[in-house]
């Protein structure tokens, strides 16, 4: 198991099993707070961001992997409330081009609407074990 980023440890972020892959949660709390009662811009980024790696590696499955982000675009629609956020993440392509993955926000319940959608491309470089 890799040693997790900074930033997933201060936003205190969490994967459960969702139906469709992996599901990453973050808590509500200080650390991530922007105006009173919601959610700062960069903890959601950051959600979206790590959602989408772990995705990524689970699809190539390979420890050896270095993944860096070329292109983040985050299209936020409306602020992000006090309570816990759910994101998941589709690839959408994998192959000698950039893999592009498209991070969306898990909801629990029907009442919940589409607060932030984004999507990622990276570069992906194995590293050897020299």
């Amino acid at each position: 198991m890799r040693n997790l980023p900074p930033y997933v440890q201060l936003l205190k972020l969490r994967i459960e099993d969702g139906d469709h892959g992996p599901l990453v949660v973050m808590p509500f709390h200080d650390d991530v707070v922007g105006r009173p009662g919601y959610l700062h811009g960069g903890a959601i980024a950051g959600l979206l961001e790590f959602a989408a790696f772990t995705a990524l590696g689970r699809e190539l499955g390979d420890e050896g992997v270095v993944m860096k982000p070329i292109t983040v675009t985050v299209d936020y629609m409306r602020g992000g409330t006090a309570r816990e956020t759910f994101a998941a993440a589709i690839i959408e392509r994998l192959g000698p081009a950039s893999p592009t993955s498209k991070p969306l926000p898990g909801r629990r319940s029907a009442h919940d609407r589409l607060r932030v959608r984004g999507s990622i491309s990276c570069s992906i470089a194995a590293i050897s074990s020299r």
